[in-house]
C-alpha cells in the first residue's frame, strides 16, 4: 500500500517562521514533524510514499535525500552516530515527490496523488496532523480496513468550541470506536454538527475518490475539500470512522505545536531528563517579570 502526504499549505499561521521554511520542517527537538509522519507509514509496513509539496517546499526534498558534504564532515570528526542518523533519513523508504502548483485545497492535491498511486487503496497523512501510539494510527486504520474492505477515516471527538473547525461524520456506531458513516460535512457551525466526531488527517481510500474529486466543486474556503468528494462517495461506497488509539498534535495549532514539542523533548534521549526537571522548578511569576 502506498501513502500521499500533503504539504503544499502556506503555514501562514505560522508566520513569520513559516515565511523562508516549510511549516512541516519545523522541528520538535531535532527533528521536523514530516519527519515523525514518514517514520509512521514505515512502521507500519509502508515504504513507498508520495509528498505533495509546492513552491518554496524545496527543503522537504532535501531533507530526505543524501547530504555527502555533511556525511564526509561528521565522519572527519569521528561523529558515527549522527552521520548514520542522516544516512537512515535518506533510506528511510522510496520517497516522491510532485508539486501542487496551484493552492486549490487538500482535494486538489490528493488527486495530484491519481498517477502515482494507480488502481489501489492508499493510504493519506497530512503532514502537519502527528498522532504517537503503540501500533502506528495509519496502521490502525488498515487493520479495519482488512476487516471491512472499505475506506477508513481516522475520527476524533471534539468539544462543540472547536467542532466547526473539522469535517464531521453522522454515523451509526457499530462497536465501541468503530463507525458506519452516513454523512460527512465539511466544517459546519457548531449548532449544526451532526456529531461531535471529527475528522482528523489520516485516511485510507479506494482509488475511486479520484473520479469523485474530480466532480468536486470548489467549497468551504473556496477550495475542493477532500470531505466533499467522500460525501459524494460514500453513497455509493462504504466508509467506516475509526476512533483511533493515540494522542494527536495538530501542529498547525501553536499550542499543540508548544505541547508536542514539551511531551516529545521530555522523552528525548538527550535532553529529557534536563527537561522534566526544568519544568517542575519552574516559578511562572519570575518568568513572568522577566517579559513584562
Amino acid at each position: 500500500m502506498k501513502a500521499v502526504i500533503p504539504a503544499a499549505g502556506l503555514g501562514t499561521r505560522f508566520l513569520p517562521a513559516t515565511k523562508s521554511q516549510p511549516k512541516e520542517m519545523l522541528p520538535l527537538v531535532d527533528k521536523p514533524s514530516i519527519q515523525y509522519v514518514v517514520e509512521e507509514c514505515v512502521a507500519a509496513g509502508i515504504d513507498d510514499i508520495l509528498i505533495i509539496t509546492g513552491r518554496g517546499k524545496r527543503a522537504i526534498e532535501d531533507h530526505f535525500d543524501r547530504s555527502i558534504e555533511l556525511e564526509v564532515a561528521l565522519d572527519d570528526k569521528g561523529k558515527d552516530g549522527l552521520k548514520k542518523q542522516i544516512e537512515d533519513i535518506a533510506d528511510i523508504a522510496d520517497i516522491h515527490f510532485i508539486r501542487q502548483k496551484k493552492a486549490m485545497g487538500l482535494g486538489h492535491a490528493v488527486l495530484r496523488a491519481k498517477k502515482h498511486v494507480g488502481g489501489e487503496p492508499f493510504t493519506v497523512l497530512l503532514g502537519d496532523d502527528l498522532v504517537f501510539s503503540k501500533r502506528p494510527c495509519i496502521g490502525q486504520l488498515m487493520d479495519l480496513n482488512k476487516e471491512t474492505g472499505g475506506c477508513i477515516i481516522a475520527v476524533e471527538r471534539f468539544p462543540k468550541s472547536t467542532i466547526s473547525n473539522y469535517g464531521v461524520i453522522d454515523a451509526k456506531t457499530i462497536r465501541d470506536g468503530v463507525h458506519l458513516i452516513r454523512d460527512l460535512v465539511e466544517k459546519p457551525p457548531a449548532d449544526e454538527a451532526p456529531s461531535d466526531l471529527g475528522i482528523i488527517g489520516r485516511y485510507l481510500l479506494k482509488p475511486e475518490i479520484f473520479s469523485y474529486l474530480e466532480k468536486t466543486q470548489k467549497g468551504a474556503g473556496g477550495e475542493i475539500q477532500l470531505t466533499d468528494a467522500m460525501k459524494l462517495m460514500n453513497g455509493d461506497h462504504e466508509f467506516h470512522g475509526l476512533e483511533f488509539a493515540g494522542s494527536r498534535f495538530d501542529l498547525g495549532n501553536k499550542f499543540d505545536y508548544l505541547r508536542a514539542t514539551i511531551e516529545v523533548g521530555t522523552q528525548h534521549p538527550d535532553v529529557g531528563g534536563q527537561l522534566k526537571e526544568y519544568l517542575t522548578s519552574l516559578d511562572m511569576k519570575k518568568i513572568e517579570e522577566k517579559f513584562t
